[in-house]
């Protein structure tokens, strides 16, 4: 048999058509999709035929479920398209939602930042302002520590004196007050 006996009745090699590789692709795709989709016509039986044979079937009627198909294939990305036009809106809206609550979380963090940086400036200088009255202290505290070992060693030296000087003067007044005490 020669391959024009092989060809199905208005089947043109899709090469003949002008067509891209791409375009040829589709219009193939196509065809298959249409002739599994009926699968017990003749027409389908002729275009699956062509189909495999790199060929398209250029006939009223195919050309006919052709077109149907793709509005068919055109009116699913269609939806599909709105749909994900409608699912882009959605995420925009809330993106713009989040960035709108972020904003006012950030202004409130902020805010909160500062007042903690101002907090933190007031404890310095409480800090600062205890740090000099501890010092205040603490040069009090050891003078007065001074004061005291000088008064202890004063006291000690004097303490010693008064009590050696003391025993001396109580002999003495004991002798004075007895002499004292005899004359009257």
């Amino acid at each position: 048999m020669s391959s024009s006996q092989q060809l199905p009745a208005n089947a043109v090699p899709a090469s003949e058509l002008g067509l891209t590789e791409e375009q040829v692709q589709l219009l193939q795709n196509g065809q298959q999709e249409v002739a599994a989709a009926n699968p017990g016509s003749t027409s389908s039986r002729a275009a699956s035929r062509a189909s495999s044979q790199g060929l398209l079937m250029m006939d009223s009627s195919s050309l006919a479920q052709l077109g149907r198909h793709f509005d068919r294939v055109m009116q699913s990305i269609q939806q599909r398209l709105e749909f994900l036009t409608q699912q882009s809106q959605i995420v925009t809206l809330s993106i713009y939602d989040q960035a709108g609550n972020l904003i006012d979380n950030a202004d409130a963090e902020i805010q909160r930042y500062h007042d903690i940086m101002a907090q933190i400036d007031e404890l310095e200088l409480e800090f600062d302002k205890i740090a000099n009255i501890r010092d205040i202290v603490k040069d009090f505290r050891r003078h007065a520590e001074e004061l005291e070992r000088e008064l202890d060693r004063s006291g000690s030296s004097s303490s010693r004196r008064e009590r050696h000087g003391h025993s001396h003067s109580s002999h003495r007044n004991h002798g004075h007050s007895s002499s004292g005490k005899r004359r009257s």
